[in-house]
């Protein structure tokens, strides 16, 4: 067996891998030849995982991050128990056996997921870092808490948006994208991703019962405002959404995401904005009284055309 087959066994079982880094989202979103694993093995069991998803654009090759898909990065499976420095040992010698097994690319570049803290063993191998930022609501347990903690603005357009308009649940893929699609559109920007595309997740996900798909509808069936959201056992994220540009004032993506909010209680722990790197993004979503959650950007690169690019970019800034 594979250590991709094994892989494949890990992830029926393992509710702690998150969604991003599981066997079926990686089908979805790469293709089921596009993406392999590296693992270590303990007494014929996996204690530590790195997926990767593999690219070539023109000359090069490339293992990063592919669409909507906001982390990857290593699991490990920790000896219960374990004391602080025994964890940092734990974690050097299984991220060592994990780089080892990285295949030759031209460039590497991962998002991890919040919870690794530690990238030591990477940056002892040549691996670079960037933190970037995502918001999160880490404890679902009290609603009404929740509710109270956002910014007054916030509120005063939930309060707005219920006055004349409801959330509804859809399956209806090809509207959900028309409608995303305006966001982008308003901007004079292609969507970066195909109808198809989105409709691998959508049924990569509703095989795995694990997405919402919610409009905010008005008396005269306009749809207003629209999200997709995905869960796993730790985090729900608010992975596509988008507004009718006409319609955007009425409040709908705040009643939106609160609705998703009070939802996502039901079935995980925290609640995460999927990123908020842009400025006017993070604005509204910091609104929501969100915690800032670093989280790291691992790479590195190896092709000596592209290293004398990045350093000739370097000069002209």
């Amino acid at each position: 067996m594979s250590n991709k087959e094994k892989y494949r066994k890990l992830c029926e079982t393992e509710e702690s891998i998150p969604i991003f880094s599981k066997d079926w989202w990686l089908d979805a979103v790469a293709g089921k030849d596009n993406w392999d694993v590296i693992t270590v093995e303990k007494d014929n069991r996996i204690i530590a995982s790195l997926p990767f998803v593999k690219s070539k654009k023109s000359i090069f090759y490339l293992l990063r991050m592919p669409p909507l898909t906001q982390t990857l990065g290593p699991w490990l499976k920790y000896p219960k128990g374990q004391k602080y420095a025994n964890r940092l040992s734990f974690e050097k010698e299984m991220y060592s056996k994990l780089i080892e097994g990285i295949p030759y690319s031209d460039v590497f570049n991962q998002n991890f997921h919040p919870s690794i803290s530690n990238w030591l063993p990477f940056y002892w191998k040549g691996y670079s870092q960037t933190t970037r930022y995502t918001y999160v609501i880490g404890d679902l347990n009290e609603v009404d808490n929740i509710y109270g903690s956002f910014q007054s603005k916030i509120r005063t357009d939930i309060k707005k948006a219920e006055k004349s308009l409801r959330i509804i649940e859809s399956e209806d893929i090809d509207q959900f994208y028309e409608i995303n699609s305006l966001t982008f559109s308003r901007q004079n920007i292609k969507t970066p991703y195909s109808l198809n595309f989105v409709k691998k997740i959508e049924e990569a996900c509703k095989i795995n019962k694990c997405r919402k798909i919610y409009f905010a509808v008005d008396e005269k069936e306009r749809i207003h405002s629209v999200l997709y959201l995905v869960w796993d056992q730790e985090f729900a994220y608010y992975l596509l959404g988008g507004s009718d540009p006409e319609l955007r004032n009425s409040g709908s993506m705040s009643l939106l995401l609160w609705h998703a909010i009070q939802f996502s209680s039901t079935v995980t722990k925290a609640f995460n904005f999927e990123g908020s790197m842009i400025e006017p993004i993070e604005r509204f979503v910091r609104g929501f009284g969100a915690k800032q959650v670093p989280y790291f950007n691992i790479s590195k690169t190896n092709s000596k055309l592209l290293m004398a690019r990045e350093a000739f970019l370097k000069m002209k800034k």
